[in-house]
């Protein structure tokens, strides 16, 4: 038996945090939107434990960020080898550090974030048939009850490795194996470590322990003499043994909830668009877990999309606005594969070469300042930047960072990523020409014609390094477009190419 069971302006596969960080900002739009996901109930069980501060930055920008760092220990320091460390407090944001925490509590936020604005969550929902047409998608799904059949305006795939939906749209995946037969689990430990994350390694391997904060520890650990595909079993006394053997102690391993061996992959999908199809998170790209990335490009990639995908909908732009999406992200989701590559082959070298240069790495580690630093920003996240049309301002595709604001009536946001939680453009005005007011005399005028589209805010500090610049902010934190002391013209012209015709 078939039944129509949705029909939705946009459907998303997967109910890890990319589809329901997707799902919950296209929701908090007004957009119908439906998830489908195979599983049968949410999972405490799960590979992905750090969360970056870009990622963070995030979630501020949602109101969940507060509460997720409550769930977590933050680390100001990520060792990667030897005397090679990112050192992460000086980062220009609110959080300077990666927050250890446990992947359900991340979904927990988000999925109830997406619930409460509105997004049907269906799950043992796995899908099976897929095919798209001049005026949407339609998907069919297996159930415990039967076949049911899904449409929408736009389908995104954000059901992770072996996306049905990459699959079923026939979308590649090229790429090759990095690293195989590495252990993962969460246990509790006899004795707890001195450092918040350890790291070691050996010529055999290596081990790493991360605390959850609520007395289970994450293990992620790797035997060279031990290569065994995945299915194998595991046990927790192979797990024992590698780690105190690359960590040079034993912290008395015990009471594992789960084990797994899985392989690790450098993969990523030509196109993370086909028609009106398009690819999130570890469906569109994966790669070692090295430097913890993986969950976290996939957040972003979903704050990238969900507002075009909402103003392409919404009738704002054309669909041509989607295609912004794969040039923005494609690029990122290559970084990681190369940065993350590079980690984890240094880390597993065995060759007399690799091994020596590694060894000077880490011995040069203290006089590679600014590599040192360029690192801690590209690996949280903080320093990733998009291309901007030539001529443009210096800060347009840049990240922009959390602006003190005036606050000049009861309940107006003191902060830019206040000010952002409306998932709405934000025009902030530095200039001055109308003395003692936050805005100039004509920017209000224009920007009310795209009413709830845009917000205005001026900046804390008017005599800052923002003088007499305007600056409009993408929904996702990015500068749109700046410039300073611009006419009413160019203004108007800004506002029309990044949000659409005006209301009026």
């Amino acid at each position: 038996m078939t039944d129509q069971v949705t029909e939705s302006d946009v459907l998303v596969v997967g109910a890890g945090p990319t589809g329901l960080l997707l799902a919950g900002d296209l929701a908090a739009a007004g957009l119908r939107v439906t998830v489908l996901d195979k599983r049968g109930k949410e999972s405490n069980l799960t590979r992905a434990f750090a969360v970056h501060a870009r990622t963070l930055e995030l979630f501020d920008a949602r109101g969940l960020a507060e509460e997720l760092v409550a769930t977590g220990t933050a680390v100001d320091r990520l060792q990667l080898f030897g005397k090679l460390n990112l050192d992460l407090s000086t980062l220009p944001t609110r959080f300077p550090f990666v927050l250890i925490t446990p992947q359900y509590q991340t979904e927990r936020l988000l999925q109830e974030r997406a619930l409460k604005a509105g997004a049907v969550l269906l799950r043992e929902h796995e899908v099976t048939g897929l095919r798209q047409d001049a005026h949407g998608v339609t998907v069919e799904a297996r159930t415990p009850g039967g076949l049911t059949v899904h449409r929408a305006d736009y389908l995104v795939g954000a059901d992770g490795v072996h996306s049905a939906v990459r699959e079923l749209a026939g979308i590649p995946f090229p790429g090759e194996s990095v690293v195989s037969s590495v252990l993962l689990a969460d246990v509790r430990l006899e004795r707890a470590p001195s450092t918040v994350l350890t790291v070691g390694a050996t010529e055999d391997g290596f081990g790493f322990l991360a605390p959850f904060g609520d007395g289970w520890y994450r293990v992620l650990a790797w035997d060279r003499t031990r290569q065994l595909p995945d299915d194998a079993p595991v046990e927790l006394a192979e797990i024992a043994d590698i780690t105190r053997r690359t960590l040079g102690a034993d912290y008395g391993l015990h009471d594992a909830r789960w084990m797994s061996r899985f392989h690790s992959d450098e993969r990523q999908v030509p196109r993370y668009r086909d028609g009106r199809v398009l690819l999130a998170g570890d469906a569109a790209h994966c790669h070692s877990p090295a430097g913890g990335q993986g969950m976290n490009t996939g957040l972003q990639d979903a704050a990238n999309l969900s507002w075009k995908l909402a103003a392409v909908v919404k009738g704002h732009w054309p669909a041509v606005l989607l295609d912004s999406y794969q040039e923005e992200r494609h690029p990122v989701g290559k970084l990681v594969l190369r940065t993350s590559g590079g980690l984890v082959r240094l880390a597993l070298a065995r060759s007399s070469a690799a091994r020596t240069a590694r060894s000077v790495v880490t011995s040069l580690a203290d006089r590679l300042g600014p590599l040192v630093t360029r690192g801690a920003r590209t690996v949280s996240g903080i320093g990733i930047a998009y291309r901007s049309e030539p001529g443009a301002h210096p800060l347009a595709g840049r990240r922009v960072p959390d602006l003190r604001l005036a606050v000049d009536a009861p309940g107006r946001p003191s902060r830019l990523y206040e000010a952002l939680r409306g998932g709405s453009f934000v025009l902030v005005s530095t200039d001055q020409r109308a003395p003692g007011a936050p805005f100039s005399d004509l920017e209000p005028e224009v920007a009310q014609e795209w009413g709830e589209r845009v917000v205005q805010v001026a900046p804390a500090d008017p005599h800052g390094k923002l003088r007499a610049t305007v600056l409009l902010v993408r929904p996702d934190g990015y500068a749109a477009w700046a410039a300073a002391d611009p006419s009413r013209g160019e203004l108007r012209g800004a506002l029309t190419q990044w949000l659409g015709a005006p209301d009026h």
